[in-house]
């Protein structure tokens, strides 16, 4: 039987081919170029920002209109200009296409902001770079184009009151309606668990919903998860993270999953293993009674893992390595704003003249 991860992995690679049957047919090779550089899920990302690019050429553009999109030949790459770059980027501020629905074409409206922007762009970059590196196009625009401008946003994270009073809902189920404190009590030992290891160990939504019972050790405090790019890893939770989850296994051995769940950790009230989105809406369901400026998910709590454990720390290096960042500047601007408040701290400790 297929693990989750394997199984996920599957269901990607049968997606892309999918995806990649309504591109132009030359892109096979460029997905097949980067199989061992990329993941999964950025394979698919290309593929719908691929999708969305040659829409947009062959729509928009006069020179382009005679295509369509799957038979879009290579060379025809060699007569986009960075003027057409800048107008696509300014096209995905807004554009409507067409999606079919219960034999229904329904026009579907789409947005992009400077980081979503930054994102497609970034693809189109990877595109262009493979095949002028192969020597199958000879000239690459999308190098001459600026990246978006990009401002940095506020992070959202839970004060350490907000944590607590969030746990508190959780386990007692107040402020929630009629219905949702009637599913609360089939679910809040497992909803306490779940939320409780998110905010003890800052591990993703997607690397939660993937843990096998086998994988969670008691004798040593720590997780087996698979990091995004499918590295293994163990992460190690507290006592809190500990008697919450014990508590849950108690009662998880009285249920009967479905079969093809029976080792999955955290389990829907269908006794099948739970989805991420399910995840977020919990998540949402019980942060909304705590805050409502805040807009709570799953990330959010990691992010919150993340400040406090930088806060405990100042090892932005240890921060990095434990919510899995290939990258530390990726932490570092993430916390860019503790580490000010650090420098400030520590500016005022230095005295000068003793009074």
């Amino acid at each position: 039987m297929a693990t989750y991860h394997e199984q996920s992995t599957q269901n990607d690679t049968l997606k892309l081919r999918r995806l990649i049957q309504e591109l132009p047919s030359f892109t096979f090779e460029f997905f097949r170029g980067i199989e061992h550089t990329t993941s999964s899920k950025t394979r698919i990302a290309y593929a719908y920002d691929l999708h969305v690019f040659f829409t947009f050429l062959t729509t928009q553009l006069v020179a382009f209109k005679s295509y369509t999109i799957e038979n879009f030949p290579i060379k025809a790459l060699e007569s986009i200009t960075p003027d057409h770059i800048e107008y696509y980027l300014d096209y995905l501020s807004y554009y409507q296409n067409t999606s079919s629905t219960d034999q229904k074409n329904v026009q579907k409206e789409h947005s992009n902001k400077e980081r979503a922007k930054l994102r497609k762009l970034a693809s189109l970059r990877s595109f262009y770079n493979y095949y002028y590196k192969k020597q199958k196009i000879t000239f690459n625009p999308v190098v001459l184009v600026d990246l978006p401008k990009i401002h940095n946003k506020h992070i959202v994270r839970l004060e350490a009151n907000e944590v607590a009073d969030l746990l508190d809902i959780v386990e007692s189920g107040e402020a929630l309606t009629k219905k949702e404190r009637q599913y609360h009590q089939k679910t809040k030992q497992r909803d306490l668990a779940l939320i409780t290891l998110l905010l003890g160990t800052g591990i993703r939504v997607s690397e939660c919903v993937g843990l096998d019972i086998r994988d969670v050790d008691f004798t040593k405090n720590g997780l087996r998860i698979i990091r995004k790019g499918g590295n293994e890893v163990i992460v190690y939770f507290g006592d809190e993270v500990s008697e919450a989850l014990q508590c849950y296994l108690e009662e998880r051995k009285r249920i009967i999953p479905q079969m093809g769940h029976e080792n999955a950790l955290f389990l829907s009230l269908q006794e099948r293993r739970i989805s991420v989105r399910s995840v977020q809406n919990l998540v949402k369901k019980y942060a909304k009674q705590i805050t409502a400026l805040k807009n709570i998910s799953p990330h959010k709590l990691r992010s919150t893992y993340g400040t406090a454990l930088y806060q405990e720390t100042g090892d932005i290096y240890l921060v990095a390595d434990v919510l899995g960042h290939q990258d530390v500047n990726t932490t570092k601007k993430h916390y860019a704003a503790i580490e000010d408040e650090r420098r400030r701290k520590a500016a005022k400790s230095v005295t000068l003249r003793k009074n």
